[in-house]
Protein backbone atom coordinates (compact mmCIF):
# COMPACT_ATOMS: atom_id res chain seq x y z
CA UNK A 1 0.00 0.00 0.00
CA UNK A 2 1.40 3.25 -0.84
CA UNK A 3 1.43 5.76 2.38
CA UNK A 4 2.19 9.48 2.25
CA UNK A 5 5.94 9.00 3.36
CA UNK A 6 5.97 7.60 -0.57
CA UNK A 7 4.59 10.86 -1.88
CA UNK A 8 6.64 12.70 0.19
CA UNK A 9 10.00 10.76 -0.80
CA UNK A 10 8.79 11.47 -4.06
CA UNK A 11 8.45 15.33 -3.41
CA UNK A 12 11.58 16.00 -1.92
CA UNK A 13 13.25 13.93 -5.39
CA UNK A 14 10.93 16.74 -7.59
CA UNK A 15 12.63 19.53 -5.21
CA UNK A 16 16.02 18.36 -4.94
CA UNK A 17 16.15 18.12 -8.74
CA UNK A 18 15.13 21.51 -8.81
CA UNK A 19 16.84 22.66 -6.86
CA UNK A 20 19.67 21.62 -8.08
CA UNK A 21 18.92 22.70 -12.08
CA UNK A 22 18.39 26.41 -10.04
CA UNK A 23 21.83 26.13 -9.46
CA UNK A 24 23.67 24.63 -11.69
CA UNK A 25 21.93 25.46 -14.95
CA UNK A 26 22.94 28.41 -17.04
CA UNK A 27 20.48 28.54 -19.68
CA UNK A 28 17.19 30.99 -18.28
CA UNK A 29 14.50 28.31 -20.01
CA UNK A 30 15.91 25.23 -17.45
CA UNK A 31 16.07 27.31 -14.54
CA UNK A 32 12.70 28.55 -15.28
CA UNK A 33 11.74 24.53 -15.75
CA UNK A 34 13.29 23.74 -12.75
CA UNK A 35 11.63 26.32 -10.41
CA UNK A 36 8.24 25.31 -12.27
CA UNK A 37 9.62 21.47 -10.63
CA UNK A 38 10.08 22.74 -7.35
CA UNK A 39 6.58 24.46 -7.84
CA UNK A 40 5.16 20.80 -8.34
CA UNK A 41 6.55 19.16 -5.53
CA UNK A 42 5.35 21.66 -3.20
CA UNK A 43 1.74 21.33 -4.41
CA UNK A 44 2.35 16.99 -4.01
CA UNK A 45 3.34 18.10 -0.30
CA UNK A 46 0.71 20.01 0.38
CA UNK A 47 -1.91 17.65 -1.23
CA UNK A 48 -0.18 14.66 0.72
CA UNK A 49 -0.75 16.83 3.83
CA UNK A 50 -4.53 17.28 3.09
CA UNK A 51 -5.43 13.47 2.09
CA UNK A 52 -3.39 12.07 5.56
CA UNK A 53 -3.04 14.75 7.80
CA UNK A 54 -0.64 14.48 10.90
CA UNK A 55 -3.50 15.32 13.46
CA UNK A 56 -7.52 14.97 12.71
CA UNK A 57 -9.46 14.47 9.45
CA UNK A 58 -8.75 15.25 5.99
CA UNK A 59 -9.47 18.74 4.86
CA UNK A 60 -9.89 20.83 1.75
CA UNK A 61 -7.44 23.26 2.73
CA UNK A 62 -4.32 21.38 1.41
CA UNK A 63 -6.23 21.56 -2.11
CA UNK A 64 -7.26 25.95 -1.36
CA UNK A 65 -3.26 26.36 -1.16
CA UNK A 66 -2.56 24.07 -4.22
CA UNK A 67 -4.74 25.82 -5.85
CA UNK A 68 -3.53 29.07 -5.27
CA UNK A 69 0.46 28.02 -5.88
CA UNK A 70 -1.04 26.36 -9.28
CA UNK A 71 -2.18 30.27 -10.24
CA UNK A 72 0.94 31.86 -9.18
CA UNK A 73 2.92 29.32 -11.32
CA UNK A 74 0.70 30.18 -14.12
CA UNK A 75 1.32 34.13 -13.69
CA UNK A 76 4.76 33.37 -13.08
CA UNK A 77 5.24 31.68 -16.84
CA UNK A 78 3.41 34.21 -18.28
CA UNK A 79 5.80 36.67 -16.83
CA UNK A 80 9.09 34.85 -16.32
CA UNK A 81 8.27 33.73 -20.35
CA UNK A 82 7.67 37.37 -21.42
CA UNK A 83 10.94 38.25 -19.78
CA UNK A 84 13.00 35.27 -21.47
CA UNK A 85 11.49 36.10 -25.09
CA UNK A 86 12.21 39.96 -24.68
CA UNK A 87 15.80 39.46 -23.03
CA UNK A 88 16.30 37.29 -26.17
CA UNK A 89 14.97 39.82 -28.53
CA UNK A 90 17.55 42.60 -26.65
CA UNK A 91 20.49 40.53 -25.93
CA UNK A 92 20.47 37.24 -28.40
CA UNK A 93 20.94 34.95 -25.56
CA UNK A 94 19.19 33.68 -22.40
CA UNK A 95 22.46 32.43 -20.84
CA UNK A 96 22.71 34.05 -17.29
CA UNK A 97 26.30 34.61 -17.22
CA UNK A 98 26.32 36.70 -19.99
CA UNK A 99 22.60 38.41 -19.02
CA UNK A 100 23.93 40.24 -15.60
CA UNK A 101 22.25 43.88 -15.61
CA UNK A 102 19.30 44.79 -16.72
CA UNK A 103 20.58 47.55 -19.28
CA UNK A 104 20.18 47.42 -22.92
Amino acid sequence: MIGPDHYLVVAALLFGIGLTGVLVRRNALSVFMSIELMLNAANLTFLTFARHPLVGKPSVDGHAIAFLVMAVAAAEAAVGLAVIIATFRVRGTINLDDVRSLRG
